[in-house]
């Protein structure tokens, strides 16, 4: 089995790579410069974004692969697997990354808001795809990175690459955006299929044994991040995932209500709730009435 390498540092990624480290905690890389390869694993301690100009063999990321295509980025955070495997080929890259340390932007408004930016925890196949404007962009916010990088760090240094890498991870959320809407025909396809995943799951009778189906359960029956997954249903829908899951929950519950035969309690337990008074409380959260009111009205 093959090792797994450990990034824990940005000096350490760019010995990895073969280029000089000018800045402890940020770096720039042109892929031109590094040598060929065939197959690596990394453990990422820092964060990372590739961007490739051209395909360079199936990327590994956690447990999916995929064909990188021409102007792809991909988004690393700490904490998760990456790799390359070119199956035997060898490969020469093309294309740059930019990779920096958690503490570059501690105690920075982006230190602070980098949790927003969700594509970081986007599976691999779920990589932006750049048009040529795009791509201009993003090397243009690279150039500036670098530029300060190599200038004498002062007082202003980090205040200059920090703006500049926000800046880039704003233009991601727009170019992320567009992407959702251009794919909006295949974001249809999934949004039907996650209604029909939610009708199967209440009506199998899978409340009972599991309770209700969770945002990260959906997105993995969908082969979907749970991040990408919840962005799309956004997107498509102006609701969140969990808000669409729980008005699922609301309409099945009140084909149940109006048989009368059944308790609340019995519906709740049926709906895969474990507490009677916290199913009462989404139904009234939701329609305004509890379930007793609900019912009493429709009579």
């Amino acid at each position: 089995m093959k090792q797994v390498e450990r990034i824990d540092t940005v000096k350490q990624y760019n010995q990895t790579v073969g280029v000089e480290t000018l800045h402890p905690l940020v770096s720039v890389v042109n892929f031109d410069e590094m040598p060929t390869y065939q197959y690596f694993k990394r453990y990422m301690g820092i964060y990372a974004i590739f961007l490739k100009y051209i395909k360079c063999g199936d990327i590994k990321y956690g447990c999916q692969s995929y064909d990188y295509e021409d102007g792809t980025l991909v988004f690393i955070s700490p904490g998760q697997i990456y790799g390359i495997d070119s199956k035997g080929k060898v490969i020469k890259p093309s294309g740059k990354a930019l990779v920096f340390h958690p503490d570059l932007i501690k105690g920075t408004d982006l230190g602070r808001k980098i949790r927003n930016y969700t594509f970081f925890s986007y599976e691999v196949n779920e990589a932006l795809h750049l048009s040529k404007k795009e791509r201009a962009i993003v090397n243009d916010c690279f150039a500036k990175i670098a530029y300060e990088i190599d200038q004498n760090i002062d007082k202003h240094s980090k205040t200059l690459i920090v703006s500049n890498i926000e800046l880039l991870l704003n233009y991601c959320m727009r170019f992320y955006d567009r992407q959702f809407t251009t794919r909006s025909h295949a974001n249809k396809d999934i949004l039907v299929r996650f209604e029909s995943l939610l009708d199967h799951y209440f009506q199998s009778g899978n409340c009972q044994t599991f309770g209700l189906p969770t945002v990260a359960w959906c997105a993995d029956q969908l082969h979907l991040s749970s991040n990408y997954f919840g962005d799309l249903i956004k997107k498509e829908t102006g609701n969140t995932a969990l808000d669409y899951i729980q008005s699922k929950v609301i309409d099945a519950a009140k084909v149940l209500i109006f048989d009368g035969n059944k308790s609340i309690s019995d519906i709740a337990f049926q709906l895969g709730f474990k507490y009677q008074q916290h199913f009462t409380r989404l139904f009234k959260q939701k329609t305004g009435r509890t379930p007793i009111e609900y019912r009493s009205s429709n009579q």
